[in-house]
């Protein structure tokens, strides 16, 4: 199955209805809350893994109390961008297969991760960042690895999960931390990285099965 990707999606910055029953001022505080987390996330989308409150608010267009003044430490603001980009991938990664067997429904899932990964890359390496200084993006990240994990057992046979070294050997290969270094570390373009990871996905295939 192929997958054509383009460049790192935008995440969309964060959308909520407004109570028609609220007044202007509570309004006007979630319109201006959403323009904070969107200005983290423009931010981060466009390069600056690790920007400071201060340039957040300048994005933003508003006073650094502000920002303070919606989210009283950067770790609720970092909290924030992390839901806006759940809500943003989550339909992606329940939707159901398409193929069969779980050979093609490994490979499928190839391709759905690459989509997922390219969207949310720069988000993920600046979570990586800060969370040796954030208790809730350590757990972020704990809870992504568990989900990477877990979503790939869902279709790999008993089989195979109790084959530790083919069990692990394939959840490294379709792992965001091997898609980064491809992309990120080594430079490569969408379609070589693709090409590299079915490459390491086929070879353990092929181990398999022999």
């Amino acid at each position: 199955m192929t997958v054509t990707v383009q460049k790192t999606v935008k995440v969309a910055r964060p959308r909520r209805p407004i109570d028609p029953n609220s007044d202007g001022r509570f309004a006007r505080s979630r319109a201006t809350r959403d323009k904070i987390v969107g200005a983290l996330l423009d931010l981060v989308r466009d390069g600056d893994v690790s920007p400071s409150a201060a340039r957040v608010a300048e994005t933003a267009g508003v006073g650094l109390r502000t920002v303070f003044r919606h989210f009283d430490e950067m770790d609720t603001l970092y909290r924030a961008m992390a839901e806006a980009i759940e809500r943003q991938v989550m339909p992606l990664m329940l939707k159901p297969f398409v193929t069969e067997t779980w050979r093609d429904r490994l490979r499928e899932l190839v391709d759905r991760r690459i989509e997922i990964y390219e969207a949310i890359m720069p988000y993920r390496i600046s979570a990586s960042i800060k969370r040796f200084q954030s208790a809730f993006l350590m757990q972020g990240y704990q809870r992504q690895l568990e989900l990477e994990r877990t979503s790939l057992h869902a279709i790999l046979p008993q089989a195979v999960i109790g084959d530790a070294a083919s069990a692990s050997a394939i959840e490294v290969a379709t792992s965001f931390q091997c898609w980064r270094r491809l992309r990120h570390d080594q430079g490569l373009a969408i379609a070589p990285a693709r090409a590299a990871i079915l490459a390491l996905v086929e070879a353990m295939l092929a181990r398999i099965e022999g």
